[in-house]
């Protein structure tokens, strides 16, 4: 891979000969970066520890440009994994490598993540992930059979961490002025996310939803206005970020707007009911009427003064009439009555006078 280099025991020696007259006999790893003034050709190389992390600061320190880092392994083994020596985020191509001393021929060459085989022994040294994801993250290592020297000796190469960084987070829809807007006022959509500054040149595209529908399609810009805000507008909103490969895409949490009617200061509007017509007393229903309303008190102020009612009152109309033809029915029901009593009366006096003669 890009970035690495292994050397036979042979030459391993003269190495470390070679650093312990220099520097140190290392055996510990360590990032070399060059760095300059930016206006004049001196350099020098330093380990990385001697300054702040140019991750940090994109590469540039107090007029000093530097170079990203550079990883120098030396391995002992007779084979290993060769990985990315750059940080792997979402949606990179990942290609692993079982690299024999010598590039030696293997056979029957195995992958491993954690522990569990990728897939059967066999001629491939390369293995690669197309599209990664922060779930292909593990421990990796390879398993072969050297064909040559010899009739054929198994090895295995040591783990080597490997992690999936996450190329932006999940974004999170924000609001202004708030979720609550008041009609008629102006309301903006905000899909907030962030690239790692290694990533800060790719571009995201941004698209916003309401209510399982798409208010807009997908496009550079990272908010959506709304000029006038009405009832309408109210509902379920969710935003999403991807990459221009679609590659990496990611939805917000959902967000309820509700939009505010405009608020009235003057006082509400009392409604009056119109008085109904009175009903016809002749066609009134014979059902007894319900108690009549209390009649006024004179004021404790003046007992002796009392004001009727101003004005007709239809209620009290209705009530007359069905007790007047009340009262026309009772006349009509003592009139059948006496006439009954006089019957009854007549009757028995034609009995006493006949009862003495039958008995002579």
């Amino acid at each position: 891979m890009a970035g690495v280099f292994y050397f036979s025991p042979a030459l391993l020696w003269a190495a470390q000969m070679l650093l312990a007259a220099g520097c140190h006999a290392a055996a510990r790893f360590e990032a070399l970066q060059c760095e300059r003034p930016a206006s004049t050709q001196e350099g020098m190389c330093h380990p990385e520890d001697d300054f702040t992390d140019p991750k940090e600061v994109n590469f540039q320190v107090k007029g000093f440009t530097f170079s990203e880092p550079f990883h120098l392994i030396v391995s002992y083994d007779w084979l290993i994994l060769q990985s990315p020596a750059k940080p792997i985020f979402e949606g990179d191509p990942l290609v692993l490598r079982c690299q024999a001393w010598q590039n030696w021929p293997l056979t029957q060459v195995t992958f491993y993540r954690d522990g569990s085989a990728l897939g059967p022994p066999g001629p491939n040294k390369e293995i690669s992930i197309t599209i990664a994801q922060k779930a292909d993250s593990g421990h990796y290592h390879c398993s072969a059979v050297f064909r040559s020297p010899g009739p054929g000796s198994p090895e295995t190469a040591s783990p080597v961490a490997l992690t999936v960084h996450e190329l932006f987070r999940a974004p999170v829809l924000r609001v202004t002025p708030s979720a609550e807007p008041q009609e008629g006022k102006p309301v903006t959509l905000s899909c907030q996310t962030k690239l790692p500054l290694q990533r800060s040149a790719a571009r995201l595209l941004f698209s916003f939803y309401k209510d399982g529908r798409t208010v807009r399609s997908r496009g550079p810009s990272s908010e959506f206005q709304i000029p006038t805000a009405s009832e309408a507008h109210s509902g379920s909103y969710w935003c999403e970020a991807a990459t221009e490969d679609n590659q990496v895409w990611k939805q917000s949490p959902k967000l309820e707007i509700r939009v505010k009617g405009p608020s009235s200061s003057a006082a509400p509007t009392i409604l009056t009911p119109a008085p109904q017509k009175p009903d016809d007393p002749e066609t009134t229903s014979t059902k007894p009427p319900g108690p009549l309303p209390p009649l006024p008190t004179p004021s404790s102020k003046d007992a002796n003064s009392f004001s009727p009612p101003q004005g007709p009152d239809p209620h009290l109309y209705h009530q007359m009439g069905v007790l007047l033809k009340q009262i026309q029915d009772m006349r009509v029901l003592l009139g059948h009555l006496v006439m009954e009593l006089r019957d009854l009366s007549s009757h028995l006096k034609l009995e006493t006078t006949k009862g003495p003669a039958k008995h002579e």
